[in-house]
């Protein structure tokens, strides 16, 4: 949501919708101390583990390996502010991101011990175990380690919309709400009706295809948003949500 209503002039730069996102913020920092950036890219990071685990996992690493790897490369990421070797004119964090760290597998073969690793002087919360679960689930397709990354890359995306949707919901005291039309957001995937789903909530047809169409496009936005944290431009973020839809697609 991007209410710039100061004056009559709807402007279509859209420089104030990415002047604040994580990755800009990121980005605008280069190579300084900057706490906002730091606290940007930890955040960045931390939502973004699986992705990486996932393809070090799929590359032939070991689960314990995978999770030690993962966290070191962060640990140097954060850390070492690795950030300032960006390029702005390039600025999607999914980009950088796995160009960063096949860089630092490279540097890494045969060089780091697992007990090195361990030593490391910085950590970004993650559940190896629930990571390890969720990987063999999507394994099974024997995906190439760089799609098994951009699906978990979208699929997190998706995963912090919802998130972000619920916790409206909530603080609308609409959560229950949210619960029962939650199914609706996968398209025609479910066998519910809105009369069986108004039914339940004292509401008819009619009202729950409307809550139906909102949520929807509350939906479009907050994952446009959600996707505008990591990018840099809008032409960035026009392409990354082309890359969103692909990484589901056959």
């Amino acid at each position: 949501m991007t209410a710039r209503s100061d004056g009559a002039e709807p402007s279509p730069k859209p420089t104030g919708l990415f002047a604040t996102t994580h990755w800009s913020v990121v980005l605008s920092a280069g190579d300084t101390n900057s706490p906002q950036a730091a606290e940007a890219l930890e955040e960045l990071c931390g939502a973004y583990w699986y992705p990486l685990y996932a393809y070090v996992r799929s590359s032939g690493h070991a689960p314990a390996d995978a999770e030690d790897l993962t966290q070191e490369f962060f640990a140097r990421l954060v850390v070492k502010h690795y950030v300032a070797a960006a390029q702005p004119e390039r600025g999607k964090f999914r980009w950088f991101l796995i160009s960063a760290f096949k860089l630092f597998l490279i540097n890494e073969r045969e060089r780091v011990t697992a007990a090195k690793r361990g030593a490391s002087y910085y950590h970004i919360p993650f559940d190896g175990e629930k990571a390890e679960e969720r990987y063999r689930l999507e394994v099974a397709d024997r995906s190439a380690p760089d799609r098994l990354f951009d699906r978990a890359w979208a699929a997190k995306l998706i995963e912090m919309t919802y998130q972000r949707l619920e916790e409206e919901y909530n603080l609308e005291g609409k959560g229950a709400l949210f619960n029962e039309l939650r199914v609706f957001l996968a398209g025609d995937k479910t066998d519910l009706t809105y009369a069986e789903t108004g039914a339940r909530l004292g509401m008819t047809e009619g009202a729950i295809k409307v809550a139906v169409h909102r949520l929807r496009r509350r939906y479009r936005d907050v994952l446009r948003e959600q996707v505008a944290q990591t990018v840099h431009t809008a032409a960035d973020l026009e392409e990354e949500l082309r890359n969103l839809r692909a990484a589901f697609s056959n």
